[in-house]
């Protein structure tokens, strides 16, 4: 699972950047990545620019909403996991469209984009190119103990989703000569409307209608797949999650969704973790909380118990008098953060039980030490200290 980058660090600024400059910079990675761009390309061009243009738009989606920034900058991605980012999942839309909500509506075509110093061609003035599709995403649930979390986990996942057609090999078709290219648009998925205004000629472009935007017409579709290129079918898919998810969090596989029709770009296979309750040890964040009972003899003349912890258990020392409440820290025994900087504490309760019934002759042995001065009390100690300091974390 690739590595997301900052979103400051895809579109080339700095953190604090205003809106202008976030909106600046995002209009030179669509001029620049937009997979229309790019149709004649390589392969690994062609794939490139769809990540590119993905990542810039994804990381545009949140800095541009001003309250998705804000949690952005103060807990990174784990303030926005889960947000929806943009929707590819009807192809990447017209550069023309998007430029246009980017400079608030107006441009119209482009002739070659000579205002911006590149000389695109292609777009606006020449033929449209045509849609590039997206499959789309697939979410599920995946369970995970406290073990798991603490350190990371391999699973297996199986999920239904669409796959190209095996009788076609994803064409829709098993003859190449049935695939014509569309004689509404050309091939570009796209027609042209031009409108004369007092402003002057204005193109605007929409979806084929006769072709859907996919620029070729299938004359003989494949039986299996009635000419989609895709089947569905239950597969099982291996994804490694990091140690220190949370409840509700969630994790983006890129590629692992639906595909696309006719070999179009994957969605992705968004997992949302679903923590197991642990029978013992309860979660906040990545520290963890236990609470041991011991006697009351225990505690007056002191101890030592066992805790447990993931991965095995520690023996913790109670000291002779302790009080009902007493909270003690086991330093770096709780859970690692996701971003792999530092890791939880445990914090361990001791409650005092005290017995409901007594024998005559513990009775006795209570009465006689009554009036001693170890059993009477004394408001000038102040055993709660510990409790005191930690008792909002419970």
């Amino acid at each position: 699972m690739a590595e997301k980058r900052d979103y400051y660090e895809v579109l080339g600024l700095q953190k604090g950047a205003s809106a202008d400059d976030i909106k600046s910079a995002y209009r030179k990675a669509a001029l620049k990545w937009h997979p229309d761009r790019w149709v004649s390309g390589t392969d690994a061009e062609k794939k490139t620019a769809e990540e590119k243009f993905k990542e810039a738009s994804e990381a545009y989606s949140v800095l541009s909403d001003p309250d998705k920034k804000a949690k952005y900058d103060q807990f990174g991605f784990a303030g926005v996991d889960g947000a929806a980012g943009p929707d590819f999942s009807q192809g990447f839309g017209n550069l023309n469209d998007i430029l246009n909500n980017l400079f608030g509506g107006g441009f119209g075509g482009f002739s070659g984009f000579g205002g911006f110093g590149n000389g695109f061609g292609g777009f606006g003035g020449g033929e449209q190119q045509p849609k590039v599709f997206r499959g789309r995403d697939i979410r599920t649930r995946v369970k995970l103990t406290l073990e798991e979390i603490a350190n990371g986990a391999e699973k297996e996942i199986s999920i239904e989703r669409n796959r190209p057609c095996q009788e076609c090999g994803g064409k829709g078709t098993k003859n190449a000569s049935d695939i014509k290219t569309c004689p509404t648009c050309k091939g570009s998925g796209q027609v042209q409307h031009v409108t004369n205004t007092i402003f002057g000629r204005t193109m605007t472009y929409s979806t084929c209608p006769q072709c859907q935007g996919e620029g070729k017409i299938v004359s003989n579709p494949c039986r299996n797949c009635d000419g989609t290129g895709l089947s569905r079918r239950r597969e099982t898919v291996k994804i490694k999650v990091p140690a220190g998810v949370e409840d509700g969090m969630q994790i983006t596989v890129r590629g692992e969704g639906h595909a696309a029709p006719h070999n179009g770009v994957n969605g992705d296979l968004l997992l949302i973790i679903e923590q197991v309750e642990h029978p013992q040890l309860k979660r906040d964040g990545n520290n963890l909380f236990y609470t041991h009972i011991i006697p009351v003899t225990d505690a007056l003349l002191g101890c030592e118990v066992t805790i447990p912890c993931l991965g095995g258990s520690e023996k913790l020392k109670i000291e002779p008098g302790t009080q009902s409440g007493t909270i003690q820290k086991l330093r770096g025994k709780g859970l690692p953060s996701v971003n792999g900087y530092g890791r939880g504490d445990l914090y361990v309760k001791i409650l005092v039980w005290m017995p409901h019934k007594l024998s005559r002759s513990e009775k006795e042995i209570l009465e006689s030490m009554r009036n001693s001065d170890s059993f009477k009390v004394d408001l000038s100690r102040d055993d709660r200290a510990v409790f005191e300091k930690e008792k909002n974390i419970f």
